[in-house]
């Protein structure tokens, strides 16, 4: 099996020691580098990882790497063709993804200024939070085209409106296809009429409320996790999300899929702004955004939703 190319997870959290993990099991890359700046974690769990190798049958080697804010360690990203930023702190019971606004800055500062150093060439995916703000920063700090950077919202998001579908009809997953977009937050806009089960409109499925009740759900998916496990958030579906657009990337695939990406026109009245849409996703990070058919409705949510965070990803400048 032809394998190539570099990936790197910085953050060896759950989220990030998960993502790491799928990654190797794609068995699509040379190489995954996993970095922490906890001394020897992410080390230790490339030393599992590569373990592993023989029971699941992947060649994909797991290079570990302790790095520091200095830059000391990031030079083991070099040549990476892309980068998934896994690190800031996670939510805690009653938090809100705006609560790690201050925190989780400073670390991407630091990150995204050593990626910009050492992998200046990298498509960089960014899952920490608040999602949409931070993809603004790290392209703000890098300086790198926006088309190469992204964020992993919308596949998570989506993800979750499927799953809530399935288990309120009694369907199998598979049947059911589902959109979120907007923000990944208290503005992000599920998409109902894109939304079916077996080929059949998800409206002509259950009621309005029904409807509404998952979309609600949908939004505060998140919450709901944190609420449950009291300490850590969610990490086997937003790595399973993060890892599938890295694929997508190094596959050079031009599947569509909805990311947190640039937006500058492609719908009436939204520009210049990170936003959770449908994008074309290739090599070169977003190859196009898709401008997606939505009710008069959805577009209203979708401009609210662009509005709300267009301010503060221009404050995040100064952070």
């Amino acid at each position: 099996m032809a394998r190539s190319g570099k990936v790197t997870v910085v953050g060896a959290g759950f989220y990030g020691s998960t993502t790491a993990q799928r990654l190797a099991e794609y068995d699509i890359f040379e190489e995954v580098v996993l970095t922490d700046v906890v001394d020897g974690k992410a080390e230790g769990l490339a030393l599992d990882l590569n373990q592993s190798r023989a029971v699941e049958g992947f060649e994909t080697t797991v290079t570990g790497q302790t790095t520091a804010a200095d830059g000391a360690g990031y030079e083991a990203i070099a040549g990476s063709d892309i980068v998934v930023i896994t690190a800031g702190l996670p939510r805690k019971p009653g938090m809100s993804r705006m609560d790690l606004i201050e925190t989780n800055a400073k670390i991407m500062r630091s990150v995204a200024e050593n990626v910009a150093k050492y992998a200046p060439e990298a498509v960089i995916i960014n899952v920490a939070n608040p999602l949409d703000e931070m993809t603004a920063l790290a392209q703000i700090v890098t300086g790198f085209s926006k088309h190469r950077i992204m964020g992993q919202a919308g596949m998570l998001d989506t993800a979750r409106f499927t799953n809530n579908v399935a288990e309120k009809l009694g369907v199998p997953v598979g049947s059911v296809r589902t959109l979120t977009l907007g923000s990944h937050g208290d503005t992000m806009v599920p998409v109902p009429s894109h939304c079916t089960v077996d080929g059949k409109p998800l409206t002509e499925l259950l009621s309005v409320e029904d409807v509404a009740e998952l979309v609600d759900r949908t939004r505060k998916g998140g919450a709901e996790v944190v609420a449950l496990l009291k300490t850590g958030s969610a990490y086997y579906a937003p790595s399973a999300a993060a890892a599938r657009m890295a694929k997508a990337v190094i596959e050079d695939s031009g599947a569509v899929m909805p990311v947190c990406a640039w937006v500058d026109g492609e719908y009436d009245g939204i520009s210049g702004v990170y936003l959770g849409v449908e994008a074309e996703i290739g090599r070169e990070g977003v190859r196009r955004v898709v401008a997606t058919d939505l009710t008069g409705e959805e577009l209203e949510g979708l401009r609210a939703a662009s509005a709300a965070v267009a301010a503060k990803q221009a404050d995040v400048r100064h952070l």
